[in-house]
């Protein structure tokens, strides 16, 4: 019932936004006339919110008469809320963390499709954004949203680990970082003094999303249905998920020794804390590592893939930051203007980029000579620009498809659930009611 009443909440509010969102609105952009719009992003830190700051100046400076009133660290549920009420206290602008939420913004349109500013400005979204990133910021053709730096994902390795385990390169196939992971592993009484890798789904950041990256898996078909069943990708990387888990010492072990785990967003991060040799993560750890200052030696590189995909590797998943126009605003000129300044100008790019350590949104960006030149960060850089590189699609009912896969993994994990094929062919159709309940 209660999805049900939502869908219709959705409904109701995709028939009464009322914003133009056709590319071809009049506003205070105009010359001469004086406008203020408002912006609504999630960041917190000092950094993070100077470094927007700084593109916000440098934004009015180059357009005097539009101004822009800043409103930092909203929630993205405080946003929603917003966006699909209106009205006048509702944003222009807002970014989000979420790329799941695409699929539901553009489908109720609460944000504008952008497609129409776009094509009035000649500018080629295909050859403006990196595939990935362009395919989290769209839905079924509707352009509602832009790319605002990224996220990629590599292996981040314990180079003195490697070292005392007489390793000498990062692995690059399945079967190579499984063996490695066996060889990092280091037992001590019935747990471990170092884990080579933490694979369980509970483990930051290794979750079934960030694994079928590597494999280039799907999720819909072209028919809209899930394929999870019947992709065998999908299956392939639990199999292997599976049995590293076992390889390692098992689910139960595993899990005894993750509550030991300190806070992934602080120095307590089991990798920092040299309680595992490798991790899954994202860029943003390459600057956590130098501020923490480790006590070893360490670096990145492209997570393995599928042993029978060896020629894919330096492949990874993506994901980022998004922003869209509200349909409701009676400012989308000028609210286009600053969006389009933030995602498309090479320089705001790149200085947002270096400036809070994301992967830059653009192909120019990505590219630039003006970017941080870290080893280490160039690992992601080169994952963000590889065009067999993936990222989960956008769905009607955002990102709940993803958190089904999750649960069954969970129970295939620790045994719950023993019949891979017949486990995923009922997780499929629990997607599908849900997508067509939220239609």
């Amino acid at each position: 019932m209660l999805a049900a009443a939502t869908g219709a909440v959705i409904a109701l509010f995709a028939t009464a936004c009322t914003g133009t969102g056709s590319g071809g609105s009049t506003d205070g952009s105009a010359p001469g006339k004086d406008v203020t719009i408002t912006f609504w992003h999630g960041w917190n830190q000092d950094n993070e919110k100077k470094a927007i700051n700084d593109n916000v100046a440098a934004f009015e400076k180059a357009h005097p008469n539009i101004h822009v009133k800043v409103v930092d660290n909203i929630a993205d549920d405080k946003s929603e809320q917003a966006l699909r009420a209106g009205g006048p206290d509702a944003p222009d602008v807002v970014s989000s963390f979420t790329t799941d939420n695409v699929g539901k913004f553009c489908s109720a349109k609460v944000w504008a499709d952008l497609n129409p500013f776009l094509k009035k400005d000649g500018i080629d979204p295909a050859k403006t954004f990196p595939a990935a990133m362009l395919n989290y910021s769209q839905f079924q053709g509707n352009q509602c949203s832009l790319p605002l730096l990224g996220d990629a994902y590599g292996l981040y390795y314990n180079k003195a680990a490697f070292k005392l385990a007489g390793i000498t390169d990062p692995p690059k196939t399945f079967s190579e970082f499984e063996a490695d992971a066996v060889k990092l592993t280091v037992a001590q009484g019935d747990g471990y003094k170092q884990l080579g890798f933490m694979p369980t789904f509970h483990g930051y950041e290794s979750s079934p999303a960030h694994f079928l990256g590597q494999y280039g898996a799907s999720y819909f078909g072209s028919d809209g249905k899930s394929n999870i069943a019947t992709d065998p990708k999908v299956a392939a990387m639990f199999t292997w998920q599976k049995g590293l888990v076992d390889k390692l010492g098992g689910f139960a072990k595993l899990e005894k020794f993750r509550s030991a785990f300190g806070d992934e967003m602080s120095a307590k991060n089991p990798f920092e804390t040299g309680q595992v040799a490798m991790a899954i993560d994202g860029e943003w750890r390459t600057a956590s590592l130098a501020a923490d200052k480790v006590g070893f030696d360490w670096a990145t590189a492209p997570f393995p893939v599928p042993d029978d995909q060896a020629a894919s590797y330096g492949r990874g998943y993506q994901t980022g930051t998004i922003i869209g126009i509200a349909r409701t605003s009676q400012k989308q000129a000028a609210a286009w203007e600053f969006v389009k300044y933030l995602t498309t100008n090479t320089d705001a790019v790149v200085s947002f980029a270096d400036a809070i350590h994301n992967v830059p949104s653009t192909i120019e960006a990505l590219n630039s000579p003006k970017l941080l030149n870290d080893p280490n960060f160039k690992t992601f850089l080169d994952v963000a620009k590889n065009p067999a590189s993936s990222t989960t699609p956008a769905s009607v009912n955002g990102g709940a498809y993803q958190l089904s896969l999750q649960n069954f993994g969970y129970d295939y994990e620790s045994g719950k659930q023993t019949d891979l094929q017949g486990g995923l062919a009922k997780t499929a159709k629990e997607i599908d009611a849900a997508v067509d309940q939220a239609k």
